[in-house]
Formats: structure tokens, sequence, C-alpha cells
């Protein structure tokens, strides 16, 4: 098995070849990185085709800015800044994507459903996840999936700490109620 150094290291020679436009370099990284872009953008868009258009955007888009490129982050990190933004874009171009309203829940208003997670299938959750709002779908991709913080998400959709703190938490809710929903419909239909 390759050590994650040297496969760090074999990358950032592929980009040094690629900023001189080697096209080999170029497919090699493409192919590196590919599934887990297109994954990213599909997660944010649900639909498969504008993801694919728009990976193919993104590493031109990658490949051409590749001065911009410092080294701070690693190269995956850098991509998928890239691939996000340029999913948001799309998704606001296309209007689907609106925003909730950040006003406070009253605490009686809040459930605390309890759920068995032990039960739970990766598949399922993100299948209601999927099915979640966009604004909601977008920032429990962005903290539970991708792995970026509040401050990041914040950064990345130009809200408030405290708005995506707020989004997160009521994301979190609903989804355990789909979840939860999804979970009772099963039991009581037989699967």
């Amino acid at each position: 098995m390759i050590s994650l150094e040297s496969q760090q290291t074999h990358i950032n020679q592929l980009i040094e070849r690629c900023r001189k436009n080697d096209n080999s370099a170029q497919m090699q990284v493409y192919q590196s990185y590919y599934k887990a872009m297109y994954n990213t953008s599909y997660r944010i868009l649900k639909d498969e085709f504008e993801a694919e258009d728009l990976i193919q955007e993104a590493f031109l888009t990658a490949f051409t800015k590749l001065d911009t490129f410092k080294g701070e982050v690693t190269f995956g990190a850098w991509l998928k800044r890239i691939v996000i933004n340029k999913s948001l874009t799309q998704l606001k171009k296309v209007t689907r994507y609106d925003e909730v309203r950040m006003d406070v829940i009253p605490s009686h208003e809040v459930e605390d459903i309890e759920i068995d997670y032990s039960s739970l299938e990766v598949k399922r959750v993100i299948n209601c996840l999927q099915s979640l709002k966009d604004n909601y779908r977008i920032v429990l991709t962005l903290n539970l999936i991708e792995g970026y913080d509040y401050e990041e998400i914040a950064q990345i959709l130009n809200y408030t700490n405290e708005n995506v703190r707020t989004t997160v938490s009521r994301a979190k809710k609903k989804l355990k109620q789909v979840l939860t929903a999804n979970t009772n419909k099963t039991q009581v239909y037989g699967g």
C-alpha cells in the first residue's frame, strides 16, 4: 500500500507537470480526483448531467488557474473548493436554491425524536438527506460529508456563523424527522 506522504508527493509532481501543460499529467490528475469531485457536485446539484458538465468546467478552471494554487492546502482541497463554488453558483442560476428564513424556533416547537442509529443504513441516510430542501441538504453535505466546519461553510455560502449554526441545527432536526418517518413507514409496510 502506498503511504499518504508518497501519494501526496506523486500528486505534487503531477501538478508541477500540469503547470507545464502536460496533457498526460492532467489526465492522471483528472482520473485521480474525478469520482470524489463528481460526488461532491452531485450531492449539491442532485442532477447527474449538471454535475458531469460542472466537473469538466471545474477541471478546466483548475488547470488554467494553477498559477493561483500556492500549495497552502492540498490540491484536492483546492479543487473541491472550486467544485463547491461552481456547484452553488449553478444551483443559484437555475433558481432551485431557496433560503430558509432565519428566525428563532420556540423551544416548545422542537421535538426530540429518538432514533436507533445502529439500524441505520448509509444509503437510507443519504437518500433522506437528498430529499431535504436545498439549503438544508447543502449545509449538511458541506458539514457532515465534506467535513467543513461552521466558519468555512459561512465563507462558502456567504452566511454569518450564527446563520450556519442555526441552519445546520435545523437541518439535522429535519433529517432526523425524515429518517424517523422513513423508518416508521419501513416498519409499517415491511421493508
